[in-house]
């Protein structure tokens, strides 16, 4: 009986958070002021951090937490504020080809889930026993520690780059 509960609870969550992601992945490409759309893409990156922790997958969930919320929008912010681009667009950006651009988009979800269901149909995620994070957390300071600290320099020239652009006037 309590099984039954906690995975009635654990669904509600789940159509709960994909909703409030939707909404944010909408307005991130609907809205007129870019600082706006960055920190919508902060809801929709926060939203897949608790798919994952609704997974169990607590360590993944952090990571996209560190990673992409605390690196990836801070950089998206920066590049903003330094290229002084301007806040709100002076024109509206929406045209009359919506209509069309569904015609692409429905095929293309359709060739989606078609080959999704071919290819994962018989497939089962054992959630009972996730990856564990002590194999995924040495494989990557292990194996993968070179280019791990590569990125990362890779990424700081970037944004040392970014300010001299910015700043050169």
């Amino acid at each position: 009986m309590l099984g039954a509960q906690l995975l009635v609870a654990e669904n509600a969550f789940f159509y709960v958070i994909a909703a409030v992601m939707a909404y944010g992945a909408i307005r991130v490409v609907t809205t007129n002021n870019i600082v706006h759309a960055a920190l919508y893409l902060v809801v929709v990156l926060a939203g897949g951090a608790a798919q994952y922790l609704l997974l169990g997958q607590e360590f993944v969930a952090w990571v996209q937490v560190i990673v992409y919320i605390g690196a990836v929008i801070v950089l998206f912010l920066f590049g903003i504020m330094l290229t002084r681009a301007p806040m709100k667009a002076e024109e509206k950006l929406t045209n009359d080809l919506r209509g069309a651009a569904l015609i692409p988009t429905g095929l293309l979800a359709a060739i989606l889930a078609t080959l999704c269901l071919d290819a994962f149909s018989d497939k089962t995620v054992d959630l009972v026993s996730p990856i564990r994070t002590k194999a995924v957390t040495s494989a990557i300071f292990r194996g993968y520690l070179v280019p791990f600290e590569v990125v990362g320099v890779l990424l700081l020239g970037a944004l040392i780059g970014a300010v001299v652009l910015a700043r050169r006037d």
